[in-house]
């Protein structure tokens, strides 16, 4: 298939319905041209890494995949019952013998904030990073803790 200037779209840059994928459709619109708009603020990307959380009788795992980082880039705090976890990413500044005719990377922070329950012990509260996924146990407090079933006799 062709475009109005005349590009061909491939099958595979059609989405389930027929239409041009987005990104596609961009790319063949402005061709090259679009690897030389300047913006200054282009490469300054926040983005929300994803997250799962896992609840268990002994309390809760927060799983977030943030590759690329490394331990010391990571600012977690809390205040209240709310969890705040972020960083920033800054790659060397340009060198002025290379050219880019496009650059999509270069600096990117995130910032996630979560609402914890009250029933979680604060002061012990780990946090791990290890191949790309920052993890934190945040494990509950001894009375939040299901208690086992048991008997009680009637007299």
């Amino acid at each position: 298939m062709l475009t109005k200037n005349g590009n061909i779209i491939k099958r595979n840059q059609f989405n389930s319905g027929g239409v041009p994928a987005w990104d596609s459709f961009i790319d063949d619109l402005f061709g090259d041209q679009l690897g030389h708009v300047k913006n200054k603020n282009y490469n300054k990307i926040s983005t929300s890494p994803k997250v799962n959380i896992q609840e268990s009788d002994e309390g809760y795992t927060l799983s977030i995949a943030v590759p690329g980082y490394k331990k010391s880039d990571f600012i977690i705090d809390l205040e209240n019952e709310t969890l705040t976890i972020s960083a920033e990413l800054k790659t060397e500044e340009n060198k002025k013998d290379i050219h880019y005719s496009r650059k999509e990377f270069e600096y990117t922070s995130f910032k996630r904030s979560f609402t914890l329950p009250e029933t979680i012990e604060v002061d012990k509260i780990e946090a791990n990073y290890t191949d790309g996924i920052l993890s934190l146990t945040i494990p509950k407090k001894e009375e939040a803790k299901p208690k086992p079933a048991r008997s009680i006799s009637v007299k």
